[in-house]
């Protein structure tokens, strides 16, 4: 799992870049952990997936509409998801938008931009109303798609129907310092998440002692090297579930030995029980 600096370049005759991803297989794909100076906007317009922005990790079913700050590590929201997948994504640097200070009417544009360094994730209800402007974004050129951007911005901005994934920053030096080393661990995690996961090896991979590499990767990821594996895991098990696979099934293939753990985790990342999960699809 590759750790990296994207680099955006504006679409042509345009300040900013707009991508609309659809009719294309997932296994075609690649959502790499990256980050990058713009700020992002992205709906899945419907379909599963995994969101991990920051700090923070979680599966969704029902699309997604998130704001990502500058220089946030994340993954692209299409991680784990399942064909069919559509997208529509906005890259675009705030000093773009000459938001004057005197102006009151930008104030709630700033706030948001703000708060996107926490990650915001909007609700299905705001998600399912500001589709029709993405799309029409997709279609549109030069300076009328720019004004629909600032629209756009201003929609969210007016909504209180949206929670912050982080309760803090995180510093994407800790990610880009510690590149390396965070790759060499997460390809391992990636790679046999089905197994038994060895912390020891883990430590070995990024050449610390055992101690040592348990205070870097809760600085790194501000949670404990088990809490990512075990996220990791009931991500991968989300997916088995909703393909149909049986409870005891997704347990075992995503590395837990003990289903009445496989249920305490589940519930503890998830908010509800594997039954109840599958009973919402």
């Amino acid at each position: 799992m590759k750790v990296i600096l994207e680099h955006i370049s504006p679409d042509d005759n345009s300040s900013f870049k707009v991508f609309h991803i659809k009719d294309i297989p997932i296994s075609e794909l690649h959502w790499k952990y990256h980050y990058h100076p713009e700020i992002e906007i992205v709906c899945v317009l419907k379909g599963k997936g995994t969101r991990h922005v920051g700090y923070h990790k979680s599966h969704f079913e029902d699309g997604a509409l998130a704001l990502i700050g500058s220089n946030i590590p994340h993954s692209g929201l299409g991680l784990n998801a399942t064909d069919p997948h559509e997208e529509i994504v906005i890259l675009f640097k705030e000093e773009i938008l000459s938001l004057p200070d005197t102006e009151p009417e930008t104030n709630s544009i700033k706030r948001l931009l703000e708060m996107s360094r926490y990650g915001v994730l909007f609700s299905s209800e705001v998600k399912n109303q500001i589709i029709p402007k993405l799309k029409l974004i997709t279609e549109t050129e030069g300076y009328s798609r720019y004004l629909l951007l600032l629209d756009l911005l201003h929609d969210l901005a007016k909504t209180e129907d949206y929670e912050l994934l982080n309760t803090e920053i995180m510093p994407y030096t800790i990610v880009s310092r510690n590149r390396n080393r965070l790759e060499a661990v997460f390809t391992y995690v990636e790679n046999g998440y089905q197994n038994e996961v060895d912390i020891q090896q883990a430590a070995d991979l990024a050449n610390l002692t055992k101690p040592a590499f348990c205070n870097f990767f809760k600085k790194a990821t501000s949670i404990t090297f088990v809490e990512f594996v075990n996220r990791y895991r009931i991500d991968k098990a989300c997916i088995l579930l909703s393909q149909e696979k049986s409870i005891a099934e997704s347990c075992y293939a995503t590395g837990f030995n003990n289903i009445t753990y496989f249920n305490k985790i589940f519930k503890k990342y998830t908010k509800t029980t594997p039954g109840q999960f599958i009973r919402s699809l």
